[in-house]
């Protein structure tokens, strides 16, 4: 295979349309990632690697270095594997290209040459190596990065006949590989899908027309699989990890980008799964543009792959969700036309603000769209198998733009405890019985034990927002727990957990806060002195935390968040206990204000009467919280039992309903009220 004959075809064919109008377009717009391009490209020359792009799947921050040259391919530092699978994707060959068309320095080009032939040539397929640098996913990746890396070169001296020609045969092997490879276990894994992808890029690449057929045709046929399998009709991977997610959305986005060029035909399955992913980011964008560090997920701005699907749909609330102008690693992959007919699109503020993604069982609560808003996510889903962590009930909260409560990230895929501390319950902000887990790990991707979920019913008006749900996990123990969320818009959440139980338990719930800010815990909280307040004290604002139950403690520690791969540092938790023997429940209230405001709130846990019988109902039947906050004062109902027998209602503070969770405003009077859930 010649150099002429492998370039044959023309760039309108594959990805960047103009390679110098995108690296001007990149330095006029992205001037800092061009930066970082190529110092991440010098280094690579040196043989100095350090895997700090946004998207590397595993982060690391101690450089791996060769000074003699000689590369060690399955080099492994510690006793993470995962450096060796990263090393051999081969991602920095993109590095490499990119800094070649912003400089136009050969050196680039001389190194991706060096580096290339040195793997093709010492980096023999076999079964030991089949385990490291030729793991089947690892050929998916390369699948991708190196079609999309040699095309940089393709005017460059240094891509001689002799390296094209080992390259060509090199790739016809990967895609024989996959090809070989493929079983059903990838309908449902997202390795199929990497896989697939890059079988189909492989196949573009090809200047066979015969081998170009035939690899496109078997990739997309398992893409369709895939898409109909693994991503659930709410748009969620069913991994239930937004960085997976993410990875196989943007695989998927690569294949539309190319079947357009090429005028291959995608099957409708493909398209309309592609375009909910992309829906599914928008609804769990947080405020700050991240994803949510759910299960196996780092803190990762998704703007960039909401944008490729705005533009590939031709969507302007998508591009709402998505980055003003196409950012540098996506106008790379669309040119330059790309950029302007982006630039041109309108964005539309989406019509909804809180959404379920009752598939997925994850439910969003949002004041509105600003970068300054609040976004309560609660999970009541399927674990999703090695990624997912042990996160029934568990909720994320962002006041103010800030991160409050949240998740504990994924830190390392290495077996032990480092792993599963960031798996468990305690992890998460949930609740656990009698020190027990209602999810056992038994190693770093298989339980012991897993946990049925139970979603129930939500409702979102102007005014409030409520959702609940439960699950299974402690049902040998004679225990259902169930978690009930009132969102007061704009700032103010009510999260009661109702313990359904035969005989006396032990219940502790986990708080984990943002390692940004500081917590303080304080005793007494009640006209009557009794429960607990917590004061998180962020960067932009502060946060009341009330814990209202009568006997329950609270106690302040340290847990670890980890929003990048290999990294993690200390944060506080909270540990809320409770003994309870039959019926128990836990009332927690949250609010918050911008730093700086008074944000004074006066709760009050009161009764609950049968307004038409006379009798108090104990609070294993109903209980209510009383709030004033800002000049508005507002009573919560929540019936943890039926009550109403025969004909009744409820009655707390002078407010009668109908109703198993009430919101009163006492403004608008104590009748009726506002009902949450029947």
């Amino acid at each position: 295979m010649t150099k002429k004959e492998f370039f044959a075809r023309r760039d309108e064919y594959f990805f960047t349309d103009d390679m110098q109008a995108v690296a001007d377009y990149c330095w006029k717009e992205w001037p800092e990632d061009c930066r970082h391009i190529i110092r991440a490209a010098d280094e690579v020359c040196r043989n100095y690697f350090l895997f700090d792009l946004k998207w590397d799947l595993e982060r690391t921050w101690e450089p791996v270095e060769f000074p003699d040259g000689v590369i060690d391919w399955e080099y492994q530092p510690g006793d993470d594997p995962e450096f060796i699978f990263q090393f051999n994707r081969h991602r920095y060959f993109i590095c490499l290209g990119q800094a070649y068309q912003l400089t136009g320095d050969e050196k680039y080009a001389r190194n991706f040459v060096r580096l290339l032939t040195d793997w093709i040539t010492r980096m023999k397929r076999t079964k030991e190596t089949e385990k490291t640098a030729w793991r089947i996913l690892e050929a998916g990746f390369r699948g991708e990065f190196w079609v999309k890396a040699v095309r940089y070169f393709k005017d460059s001296p240094e891509l001689t006949d002799k390296v094209i020609d080992a390259f060509y045969r090199c790739l016809v092997e990967h895609a024989e590989f996959l090809i070989e490879m493929h079983s059903p276990y990838r309908y449902i894994s997202n390795w199929g899908v990497i896989e697939n992808h890059g079988l189909f890029e492989i196949g573009i690449s090809m200047p066979d027309e015969h081998l170009r057929k035939r690899y496109t045709e078997i990739a997309l046929n398992h893409l369709e699989i895939e898409a109909g399998m693994q991503i659930m009709d709410d748009g969620v991977q069913w991994e239930q990890s937004p960085g997976y997610h993410n990875e196989v959305l943007h695989c998927y986005e690569d294949v539309l980008i190319l079947a357009s060029r090429n005028d291959i035909e995608v099957p409708e399955t493909i398209l309309e799964k592609v375009r909910r992913m992309a829906y599914a980011d928008l609804a769990w964008k947080k405020p700050d543009h991240c994803q949510f560090m759910m299960g196996d997920t780092d803190h990762v701005d998704i703007r960039d792959y909401i944008s490729v699907a705005a533009y590939l749909f031709r969507d302007s609330v998508l591009k709402f969700g998505g980055y003003s102008k196409l950012d540098f690693e996506s106008v790379w992959d669309l040119g330059i036309e790309s950029a302007r007919i982006y630039e041109g699109m309108e964005a539309i503020e989406p019509d909804f603000a809180s959404i379920a993604l009752a598939d997925s069982g994850n439910y969003y609560m949002r004041d509105g769209w600003k970068e300054d808003g609040n976004l309560l996510h609660f999970h009541c889903g399927t674990m999703g198998a090695g990624h997912g962590h042990s996160d029934k009930l568990h909720v994320d909260l962002v006041l103010h733009g800030e991160d409050v409560l949240t998740d504990s990230g994924r830190y390392t895929y290495v077996v032990g405890d480092g792993r599963f501390e960031f798996k468990d319950p305690p992890a998460h902000n949930t609740v656990t019985v009698d020190g027990n887990y209602f999810t056992v790990n038994k190693d770093a991707w298989e339980c012991e034990k897993l946990c049925q979920p139970l979603k129930q019913g939500y409702k979102f008006n102007d005014f409030y927002e409520f959702v609940q749900g439960g699950h299974l996990g402690y049902m040998e123990d004679g225990v259902y727990i169930n978690r009930k969320i009132l969102h007061i818009k704009p700032d103010i959440y009510l999260i009661i957990d109702e313990m359904y139980a035969a005989g006396t338990h032990q219940y502790t719930q986990y708080w984990n806060f943002s390692e940004l800010g500081q917590v303080e815990l304080y005793k007494g909280i009640s006209p009557e002195e009794t429960g607990w307040k917590a004061l998180y004290k962020g960067q932009n604002v502060n946060a009341q935390v009330y814990f209202l139950t009568p006997g329950a403690g609270a106690e302040a520690g340290v847990g670890r968040i980890a929003r990048d791969y290999n990294k993690a540092v200390t944060r506080s938790r909270i540990q809320v206990t409770l003994k309870g023997q039959g019926f128990s429940s836990l009332i927690t209230v949250i609010c918050g204000s911008e730093t700086g405001k008074d944000n004074s709130i006066f709760l009050q846990k009161i009764p609950v009467r049968s307004a038409l019988k006379g009798i108090t109902y104990p609070d294993s039947m109903a209980e209510a919280v009383k709030i004033r906050l800002d000049g508005r004062e507002y009573v919560a109902v929540f019936c943890h039992q039926e009550v109403n027998s025969p004909t009744d209602m409820v009655e707390a503070d002078g407010c009668m309903g109908f109703g198993n969770v009430i919101v009163f405003e006492k403004e608008k009077g104590g009748i009726a009220g506002t009902v949450m859930n029947y």
